[in-house]
């Protein structure tokens, strides 16, 4: 079984010795590029996994997340040496499964990386169909893809997954640290403020006027997918 690709992309050199030790150490195989565009350029279907630095000369690392997000849900990890929480909220919902700040142990990185990757191989085992189909409204988690009335609805994986997760348990309220601890697989507190901005954005792109299905906010509590 070859090994996995993990794209690392940083303009600091000695963030890709450190962390390229560790990655081969544990079975990986690190590809290094430099700048934002490099990463774009270098993103084929055999990467399993991108490590993008939010700083990056020519193109940002947010941006390379979203060009990413457009096209493939393959798992992003953020590096940001600010340590600013706008940094690392805006990542996230750009569609990044994770964000790290700097200065990092690469043994931390590594976990973070095998986490990460187990729980995309989770998700896509989870179901054997995937698809939740209420009311016009289809979720398929496999491919993720949403349709509503057989139109297709953009999302970025987040939303797909969030949404996912609560039509998947109707009538269950989950609380925003439990979506973002399902959602994300760690713990993020402090910044719950992310699932509302992602339940905001569901809302704007699913028109459920006249459905029997909506999503309720349970005030001091999260969120349920309520079909009448």
């Amino acid at each position: 079984m070859s090994a996995v690709k993990i794209l690392v992309a940083d303009d600091d050199r000695i963030v890709h010795e450190s962390l390229g030790i560790y990655l081969k150490a544990d079975g990986f195989e690190p590809v290094d590029v430099y700048d934002g565009e490099e990463a774009l350029a270098s993103l084929t279907p055999e990467i399993g996994l991108c490590v993008l630095d939010i700083m990056m000369p020519k193109v940002s690392g947010l941006e390379v997340c979203k060009e990413i997000r457009k096209h493939s849900s393959v798992p992003i990890i953020m590096l940001t040496a600010k340590g600013e929480e706008i940094d690392r909220i805006l990542g996230l919902e750009l569609g990044a499964d994770d964000y790290i700040v700097k200065p990092f142990s690469p043994r931390e990185v590594v976990a973070r990386i095998k986490a990460v990757l187990r729980r995309a191989n989770e998700e896509q085992q989870k179901d054997e169909s995937g698809i939740v189909s209420v009311d016009g409204l289809v979720i398929d988690i496999k491919s993720y893809s949403v349709t509503l009335d057989g139109k297709p609805i953009i999302c970025t994986p987040k939303e797909i997954e969030i949404l996912y997760m609560l039509a998947s348990n109707p009538g269950h309220v989950f609380t925003r640290e439990q979506l973002l601890n399902r959602v994300w697989g760690y713990d993020f507190i402090g910044e719950t403020r992310t699932v509302d901005t992602h339940i905001k954005r569901i809302r704007a792109k699913i028109e459920n006027v006249g459905k029997s299905w909506s999503i309720k906010t349970i005030y001091g509590v999260g969120y349920k997918f309520e079909v009448e």
